[in-house]
């Protein structure tokens, strides 16, 4: 079967189990995205989901945030993962918006890399979901998933990042990110996958090598 197509009946079997895949991290502007991504980073989504509220209650903007202080922010987020770094990252981020964005989240792909705590993955999550643009972030859920379903052998998760984005149709890209996030969370799971509640067991290269063979 060629790639291509082990693609589309990958993201066509998502779909029917997620017919309207979206972020799990809960936001009302781009503002609270951005600093919500950020906080993800090598933490649940349940978890920054928790913390965020009160966050976004006491800092509603990049200018209340940039007017903080360290201590003031720290104890919100300090039941996540990296609370130090995350900490600095976000105050310094909010400084840069009202300095240098009147304020706003830049659209712009440069510009948002620039920012403190914002790497290629947190780029990515921002305009995809804000704007869907065909961006695919890789986290670890990603990274499993798609070597596991055989879509691809990349060593790194820009490799990876590159070779979905050659199988995935372009317009479809925003939504095959978040079907392949929520497959790895929910049922493609690190050490216990679900393939019993699977619906892509068909086009998957783990499966037919591993959990096929175990119950034969």
């Amino acid at each position: 079967m060629r790639k291509a197509d082990k693609m589309s009946g990958i993201i066509s079997g998502l779909q029917s189990k997620w017919p309207r895949p979206e972020t799990e991290l809960q936001y009302t502007d781009p503002w609270q995205l951005l600093v919500a991504v950020i906080l993800s980073a090598q933490c649940t989504d349940k978890r920054v989901n928790l913390v965020t509220p009160p966050l976004f209650e006491r800092f509603p903007d990049p200018a209340a945030m940039a007017r903080s202080t360290f201590d003031e922010v720290f104890p919100y987020i300090r039941s996540i993962s990296y609370p130090n770094n995350k900490t600095k990252h976000i105050i310094a981020t909010a400084n840069i918006l009202v300095n240098e964005h009147a304020g706003k989240v830049p659209r712009d792909y440069e510009a948002l890399l620039v920012l403190p705590g914002v790497g290629r993955k947190t780029a990515n999550v921002v305009n995809a979901v804000l704007y869907q643009e065909a961006r695919m972030p890789v986290d670890t859920h990603v990274f499993r998933v798609s070597k596991r379903l055989g879509l691809s052998t990349g060593k790194t998760p820009l490799q990876v990042e590159m070779a979905l984005m050659k199988l995935i149709p372009e317009n479809l890209i925003p939504d095959a990110h978040h079907l392949l996030i929520l497959h790895g969370r929910y049922i493609c799971k690190a050490r216990n996958p679900l393939c019993n509640e699977c619906p892509v067991t068909a086009f998957c290269s783990w499966y037919s090598k591993n959990a096929a063979k175990s119950i034969m």
